[in-house]
């Protein structure tokens, strides 16, 4: 799900070339039997896409749970996000995923719709996996018709990320209930007192259009394919690349350029529409100070939000559901886990983890309080439906109107397009 999701997905966990012998952990292999040994041990494999930070942290919460289990072993694997999925189709096409293995809504459906995933639902009804004390409204993140393919480790929502010494020199204050007129009002406003675009490139992330569906009767997804007109996306893209061509948005060639940085914390834009626990790598990138503003509205109130969430999925084809379970139960209820992890998945899931763990940081305070602060606004809905092939079309979305924004497409044959991409990974 994300930061330009993009940024975030090709660059933060760029860093995750470090592989699974470098931190001392086996790496994973196609094993030929079940994984249980003769002395009745259970070996389960366990794969994440992240960076090094996020591998050493879980592998910190893997050695606490072989404690706990002393005869179940976790074989694990990562890499970055693009490269993780790279992998993982190939093992689900050749039936042998790993047992247990990080997810995200986009990919339930898709892989539901293969036979590839684990419907957790019995090994609840078995003890072996509690649904108890998730924060409200998360737990439904991994359900997909009344069945449960994944367990929220934590939750985010979009969120726009602002650099907020630019927006102080301009004379911004974002608030609660603004307008997109507003907040394109703004954009010229940051553009003509500090020379600054407003924006990094809002048009291209179709998780923030969702939302703008959302908040006009509509959504980027149904079940089965796309929820909105190709008139509909021909407004949102003219409008995107006009104020391009205005300077009011940041060229997507000085995009390109500043990878692997944000162009926000590159300084070349104000703000940038992401996921609100992304915040923290704007931070580590820039010189500024950043904080976290509302998502602009169509009415004034509802803002199309909803929580999101990585979540942990098993196999359907493992030979140990239980130890799955086990470890999937573990891994979200427990407090130390919790401490250890922190918010690099977003905000804690379950109550045991997010009363356990104490953010000390100011970035990381100002993330939890973002999301306590728009839960008690009563803007949070429930998350739109993502068809098999979602990931495919968000891919779509990014590509394409990148290069509508570049001009090296006219918008009606980008939205043309896109409409057929979207289509076709439907019918896949």
């Amino acid at each position: 799900m994300g930061t330009r999701t993009n940024v975030e997905r090709r660059t933060v966990l760029k860093a995750a070339g470090i592989s699974a012998v470098t931190l001392g952990v086996a790496a994973t292999g196609c094993g030929g039997n079940d994984g249980t040994s003769a002395d009745g041990n259970v070996t389960i494999r366990y794969s994440w896409w992240g960076a090094e930070e996020r591998a050493k942290k879980i592998n910190q919460s893997i050695a606490l749970f072989e404690k706990k289990y002393p005869k179940i072993k976790v074989k694990t694997d990562f890499q970055d996000y693009p490269s993780f999925w790279e992998k993982f189709q190939t093992q689900a096409a050749g039936g042998n995923p790993p047992d247990v293995f990080q997810n995200a809504v986009g990919f339930l459906r898709k892989y539901d719709k293969r036979g590839v995933l684990l419907d957790l639902g019995s090994q609840i009804d078995a003890g072996n996996l509690s649904l108890d004390h998730f924060r409200a409204g998360v737990v439904k993140v991994g359900q997909v018709d009344g069945k449960q393919l994944g367990v929220p480790v934590g939750s985010n929502t979009m969120a726009l990320v602002i650099d907020k010494k630019v927006y102080e020199k301009a004379g911004v204050d974002p608030t609660a209930g603004w307008t997109w007129d507003e907040y394109f009002k703004a954009l010229k406003t940051i553009h003509d007192k500090t020379e600054v675009p407003g924006d990094t490139g809002y048009f291209s992330i179709m998780y923030l259009y969702d939302l703008y569906l959302r908040q006009n009767g509509k959504a980027f997804f149904t079940k089965d394919g796309l929820g909105f007109e190709q008139s509909d996306l021909t407004e949102w893209w003219t409008d995107g690349y006009g104020r391009v061509k205005a300077g009011i948005v940041t060229s997507p060639k000085v995009v390109a350029q500043d990878t692997p940085k944000s162009s926000l914390s590159a300084g070349h834009g104000a703000s940038e529409f992401t996921w609100d626990n992304f915040t923290v790598r704007y931070t580590a990138e820039g010189t500024s100070d950043y904080g976290l503003a509302p998502i602009p509205t169509t009415d004034g109130k509802d803002t199309g939000q909803y929580l999101a969430s990585l979540m942990l999925s098993g196999s359907a084809r493992t030979k140990h559901p239980k130890e799955v379970a086990q470890f999937i139960d573990f891994m979200v209820h427990d407090p130390a886990v919790g401490k250890i992890m922190g918010y690099d998945r977003g905000i804690l899931a379950t109550t045991d983890q997010y009363d356990a763990f104490k953010p000390t940081d100011v970035v990381q305070k100002e993330i939890a309080q973002y999301e306590v602060d728009t839960a008690k606004a009563g803007v949070l809905g429930t998350i739109t439906p993502h068809p098999s092939g979602a990931d495919t079309a968000e891919s779509a979305f990014l590509r394409i109107g990148g290069d509508m924004a570049l001009g090296k497409t006219k918008v009606a044959d980008a939205v043309k397009q896109f409409f057929s991409e979207a289509q076709a990974a439907f019918s896949a």
